[in-house]
This record gives structure tokens, sequence and C-alpha cells, in this order.
């Protein structure tokens, strides 16, 4: 009985916490097709919000910027967050704290923080470059510089665990069959942490489409989607919005469900094998 009260317990409460976040996603959705700009009342079904979002090119070129800086931020940051966790994994128990502790100040940071302080540092790079007669304009260029900073930590904390689950024997194992460092490198330690390194990028790639803040600071001519979107909404909310807001979140669930399913199939294929291999 006892068991039986905690599980409904748990079902409940799951159920409050689901609902106290997907009902304000919901609402958004509902009134994204209402035929009017009233924010209270629905009037009547409509895909002219949607049209009107694929018109408006603030909105599309905005979506493009984000999109560029979001891809090339992850893959830098994918890249250098992977090398640097090898690295990592590589020292002493005493200099992995010391890094790893050095690691965590972004994330802890606020964004403000970050912002502000990338914000004086391509000031100074402007006025050196400026010097020697190099224009060092903040845009596009310093919002993937910054994009790349943030995201890295994120990847570092992805791809640990993978590679501490890693038996070291494989890769001496590669190297006594004849490979090369770098041949065993990418033939055994790369499979073995790649689930790391794709949430790593996943997760640097929403990171740096959702981000604001940072990218406020240190944008300068260019535009990202959030930085549109906040200028839209300091004037007044458009249905706009609310149909920009629900492709992403159908976008974002869409990936993710996605991932869910292929994540769930190689389990199933993994089962099915040692299944086969228990049989025999």
């Amino acid at each position: 009985m006892m068991n039986k009260g905690l599980k409904r317990a748990s079902v409940v409460y799951c159920a409050i916490i689901a609902l106290f976040l997907y009902i304000p996603i919901g609402v958004l959705i509902f009134f994204s097709f209402n035929q009017s700009k009233s924010r209270n009342l629905f009037t009547g079904f409509t895909l002219n919000w949607y049209k009107e979002l694929f018109q408006n090119e603030m909105v599309l070129k905005s979506l493009g910027v984000t999109l560029l800086v979001a891809a090339v931020a992850a893959v830098f940051a994918t890249v250098i967050g992977t090398m640097a966790s090898v690295g990592i994994f590589s020292m002493k128990r005493w200099q992995k704290k010391v890094i790893m502790n050095v690691t965590y100040i972004p994330i802890i940071n606020p964004e403000i923080v970050m912002g502000v302080s990338m914000l004086l540092l391509f000031s100074v790079m402007k006025t050196l470059f400026g010097h020697i007669g190099v224009d060092f304009s903040m845009g596009i260029v310093t919002l993937i510089i910054a994009h790349i900073t943030f995201n890295i930590p994120y990847v570092i904390l992805s791809v640990n665990p993978k590679l501490r689950q890693l038996d070291r024997s494989l890769y001496e194992a590669a190297m006594d069959l004849g490979c090369s460092p770098v041949k065993a490198f990418f033939k055994v330690i790369v499979p073995e942490i790649m689930p790391g390194i794709v949430t790593g990028f996943l997760m640097s790639l929403t990171y740096s489409i959702d981000d604001f803040v940072i990218s406020y600071f240190t944008s300068g001519t260019s535009q990202t989607l959030s930085i549109v979107i906040y200028s839209m909404t300091r004037r007044k909310v458009s249905p706009e919005i609310n149909a920009l807001s629900t492709i992403i979140f159908v976008v974002v669930l869409t990936v993710l469900l996605t991932m869910n399913i292929v994540d769930i199939r190689k389990e199933t294929r993994l089962r099915r094998q040692l299944q086969r291999e228990v049989r025999r």
C-alpha cells in the first residue's frame, strides 16, 4: 500500500511539473494561430502570421546569422573542447581538479559578466588593431568568437565522462597491432567517446541559438534572432513572435525525439546481439 501511494504521488508530482512547464508553451502555440492580435481572445484560426513571418526580411536575415554563428561556433567548440578533454584526461589528478574548476567558472558565472568582459576585450582589440591600421569592428566574427568561448566548457563536460568510461587497454592494443598514435586515436578513442562529442555539439548548437545576453554585447552591427525578438517585444508583442517561437519549439522537439529514437534503436540492437551471443 505504501509503495502504491508513493507511485501515485510521484505520478501526480510529475504531471504537475509537466503542466507547469508546458502550459505556457501550449498557450503560445495556440495563439500563434489566432486571427487577431489579441492576447486574450481567440477570434479564429489562421496561418497568416506564419506567412507574414516568412515575408519579414529582418527576421529571416537574423535567422540566417543565428544559424551560421551557431553552426560555426558549435563545430569549433566541439573540436577544441574534445581536444581539451583528451588533454585533461591525460593529466595528473591534481592538475585535472585545477583545470576542471577553471572550466566550471564560465558556466557558473553570470552571462552579463561574460558579455561585458567580452565587450571590453573586443574594444581593446579594436584599439590595438587600429594602431597597426587594421579595422577590427564588432560583428559576426566577434559573435562567433564569443559563442565558441562559452560553449567549450559544455563540450568538455560532455566528453569527460565518456573518457572516464574508456578502457585504456583498447588504445594500447591498437598501438601493439601497428596503428600510429593518431590512427589509434581516431580508430579507437573517437568512436568510444562519440556519444559525448555529439551531445557536446548539440548542447553548443542549442546554447548558441538560444543566447541573448552575450550576443547583445558582442554582436556589433550583426543581429541574431534573439536580439531581433527582443527589439520586437520592446514595441509590442506581435503574433509573428508566437509563430516563430512555435517553429523553433517544434524543430527542437523533433531533433530531441529523433535522437531518443536513434538511441533506443541502438540499445535494442545491442540487447539482441547480447541475447544471441548468450544463446550460442
